[in-house]
């Protein structure tokens, strides 16, 4: 994914509104406005790094366009504790103002980023994709997803005109697969894949017959993944969903799967310890 850098403008500037407020009272009273100033941001624990030239560097630029800052660390970067991630300087009330909203994404997306590199590790020796879902922190959709990818694994839908998906309250309002797949196809274009959910072998089998080109296999233990594998037999991708860990993620990867898709990348990634060092 390559971040819009006008959206992401737009995003940090109104974080940076919420942040700061009417204005800095602290800082603002203890230093003189062109009064200059040196700080490092560090890596307090191991972890991949995420965000520190695309968004963590923007969130100072905006703030002030006069901060410098130097040897920014790559996007992908493991890093250990004590690392330097970035060396910044500039006016020191605006360093002030930037840290918290620079820090605060920046330990998201790192989190993020090294929670997915570690589901990615563990299915390294099957071919499947590790996906995101559209369970993330509002507003933060697209830095979220794209530290997914920094952390090695794919993106689903960004949002609902990205994709079809036919979920289970899709299904129960329209009666069945089979009626769903035959009112999509008489709407959408040819070039679009359709996608249904499915948690039973029963709803399997119908969208084979269907014809349904990706099968999303939820919530289901791995002997009835295997088993919907099995049913499917290469004729639509098969994306297992619902509730997977690390624990379980490798049993979802010997079933067969294409996608393992995993809404924990955005939702519950622990945030990465990350704090801003004044040089004196």
């Amino acid at each position: 994914m390559i971040l819009d850098r006008a959206a992401l403008h737009t995003l940090i500037r109104a974080f940076l509104v919420e942040d700061v407020g009417r204005g800095d009272l602290t800082s603002e009273s203890i230093f003189e406005k062109d009064q200059m100033g040196r700080a490092r941001l560090v890596a307090r624990e191991p972890f991949v790094a995420a965000g520190c030239e695309a968004v963590a560097a923007e969130v100072f630029w905006v703030q002030n366009p006069t901060i410098v800052l130097e040897g920014l660390v790559a996007d992908g970067s493991r890093v250990a504790a004590g690392d330097i991630l970035c060396t910044i300087s500039g006016p020191v009330i605006d360093l002030l103002k930037a840290e918290r909203v620079a820090l605060n994404l920046l330990q998201r997306l790192c989190g993020i980023a090294t929670f997915t590199a570690r589901f990615v590790e563990q299915v390294r020796p099957y071919p499947v994709r590790i996906t995101d879902t559209r369970k993330t922190t509002p507003g933060l959709r697209m830095l979220e997803k794209y530290a997914v990818q920094v952390g090695g694994g794919y993106n689903h839908r960004f949002n609902l005109a990205d994709g079809i998906l036919v979920k289970d309250n899709h299904i129960a309002a329209c009666g069945s697969i089979t009626q769903a797949v035959a009112l999509l196809r008489r709407k959408i274009p040819h070039t679009l894949r359709i996608e249904v959910e499915t948690d039973t072998l029963e709803q399997v089998r119908e969208c084979v017959a269907c014809g349904v080109d990706i099968i999303l296999l939820d919530n289901m233990a791995p002997a009835m993944l295997e088993e919907a594998v099995r049913i499917i037999d290469h004729r639509a991708l098969a994306e297992a969903s619902g509730g997977i860990t690390l624990d379980s993620v490798l049993d979802a990867a010997r079933s067969g799967v294409d996608i393992v898709s995993i809404g924990a990348l955005t939702h519950s990634a622990p945030a990465c310890d990350i704090g801003m060092d004044w040089i004196a």
